[in-house]
């Protein structure tokens, strides 16, 4: 079947801007989703998101051996359902600072420019609604409904370190701490699929496709016309064919459809259809580190799953089960030569253990100690021309040599914030895996041993207006015609902040670009 546009992958990005291509009825718009529906109940409980990964809602990718943190191989998860990644990620709404986005230096991406687009997609409830967030929206960013007594301490110990409180995380300067909004509505998680998607499905112009695997863009003398899936079948785009598939998914099939590095293209066997090298590369990441501590009362997330909090979940969307897990953040500078916070402390009321795989069996919080702003860059490539095949990722993290040192920095930081009163009450001994020691030497190791993902993946389709980049401001993909990119892999630089909020953003803003012609 032949429809004006055809969008792959229905995310943060792709979920938004199906929905707004779709508003005019004079066009058909397929979404086509590799996974399936997102009907799971873990997905709709903010505190149950750690239970989809390694399920089949999981891409469930893995990085390669990183030479940086002693060759371990770095767990990545990301969604695979209708949603994406805002099905299963933490509901942390930050839009990072504008020093991001004006530092960019790219046409029509400043931090005024953006501005407009992130209100448009926010639906903010509570406080401050006006005055920073948009309030028409349809994507619910709330205050959180119970946050733990083990936060409100933290926060309170913030305030006696002489950190700045914020009344907001996302103005356009973010130095300072406070309770982190989320995409709740109601103690629920609300997801580009409740924002966007099922509002949107109700058009007859809209063509929702989950469980269908898009294998590569097909071309016709240099223009996209279309997609393979999986067994061979097509869709044809009559206008154009946009990647919503993510940092990792939308240059793999880039890579796949023969646009990238041609040397690398045919070392596996795809025909190269436009020279783009830098396909696939400037692969950013946020890199944390997490200090855990025992709590010597029961007043964290552990057991929390007693009959009367379900009850209390179920009937008033109250209690613990409304925690995003990560419920407070400090955004600060590892130094004063720093433009803006490069670093970020959140506050969870558990133990996270091995990226919330393992079952915590003791009271404790979590301090995760995030560097927002890494020199070090990587890439996506193939690892085969094989589109059933995972690509190879390799963040290279840590190999530029001012990255490791901001984060031992935050490491003791982090400490002196957790050795503060009040929380200290709730922060006392530490926990497994933690540092031997507090010399250089001791807490290099102990990121290097148990540094993890906080999930950001961005850059690998970069934006600018230089030859080298892979998609112009326009997000048009540059050497081919009818072929866009709209999701984080557009970013040239990582936020400061998390990159949920960003990509709506950039569904929000494609849609526009793409009306414009």
């Amino acid at each position: 079947m032949d429809y004006d546009y055809v969008i792959v992958g229905a995310g943060s990005a792709g979920a938004a801007l199906a929905a707004r291509l779709s508003e005019d009825t004079s066009i058909r718009v397929a979404l086509l989703e590799s996974g399936g529906p997102d009907r799971k109940q873990e997905i709709h409980i903010p505190a149950a998101f750690t239970k989809l990964f390694k399920t089949p809602l999981d891409w469930n990718f893995h990085t390669t051996e990183q030479d940086g943190l002693d060759g371990r191989e770095i767990y990545w998860p990301r969604g695979r359902m209708l949603g994406g990644s805002s099905s299963m990620n933490a509901m942390m709404w930050a839009r990072g600072a504008r020093a991001d986005y004006d530092g960019w230096g790219v046409p029509g991406w400043t931090y005024d420019d953006v501005l407009p687009y992130f209100r448009r997609a926010e639906g903010r409830v509570g406080s401050n609604a006006g005055a920073v967030y948009g309030m028409d929206g349809p994507l619910t960013v709330s205050e959180q409904r119970d946050p733990n007594v083990t936060t409100r301490a933290f926060l309170k110990s913030c305030r006696a370190a002489g950190l700045t409180p914020l009344p907001e995380l996302n103005g356009p300067e973010i130095e300072g701490f406070g309770l982190v909004p989320v995409s709740q509505r109601r103690g629920r998680r609300w997801s580009t699929a409740d924002a966007y998607l099922r509002p949107a499905g109700r058009r007859k112009n809209l063509y929702i496709r989950p469980r269908t695997h898009v294998t590569r863009v097909l071309f016709n003398g240099g223009r996209a016309v279309g997609v393979e899936l999986a067994g061979g079948r097509r869709v044809s785009a009559r206008r154009e064919v946009v990647l919503s598939a993510g940092a990792i998914g939308s240059p793999h099939l880039l890579l796949l459809s023969g646009v990238g590095d041609p040397d690398h293209l045919r070392e596996h066997g795809v025909r190269p259809v436009a020279e783009r090298p830098a396909v696939g590369r400037h692969l950013q990441d946020h890199l944390a580190i997490m200090l855990l501590r025992h709590c010597p009362v029961p007043v964290t997330l552990v057991g929390a799953a007693t009959r009367a909090n379900i009850a209390r979940y179920l009937l008033l969307r109250r209690g613990p089960f409304t925690s995003n897990v990560g419920e407070a953040a400090v955004f600060a500078r590892s130094g004063p030569e720093q433009p803006a916070p490069d670093l970020e402390f959140i506050f969870g009321p558990v133990p996270l253990i091995n990226a919330g795989l393992e079952e915590p069996t003791q009271h404790g919080v979590t301090l995760g100690i995030v560097l927002l702003r890494p020199e070090s860059s990587g890439r996506v490539m193939l690892a085969s021309g094989d589109p059933a095949v995972k690509p190879a990722i390799d963040p290279a993290y840590l190999s530029a040599p001012g990255d490791l040192p901001r984060l031992v920095k935050g490491l003791r930081m982090g400490r002196e914030l957790l050795d503060t009163a009040p929380v200290s009450r709730y922060a006392e001994r530490p926990m497994l895996p933690h540092p031997d020691g507090d010399d250089d030497a001791s807490l290099e190791a102990y990121v290097r041993a148990h540094a993890e993902t906080l999930f950001h993946p961005t850059g690998t389709c970069r934006m600018g207006v230089d030859d080298d980049s892979v998609v112009d401001p326009d997000l048009r993909v540059r050497g081919v015609e009818g072929l866009r990119v709209a999701d984080a892999s557009v970013l040239p630089e990582i936020i400061r902040g998390h990159t949920n909020a960003p990509s709506i953003m950039v569904g929000e803003r494609a849609a526009d670009l793409i009306r414009r012609g």
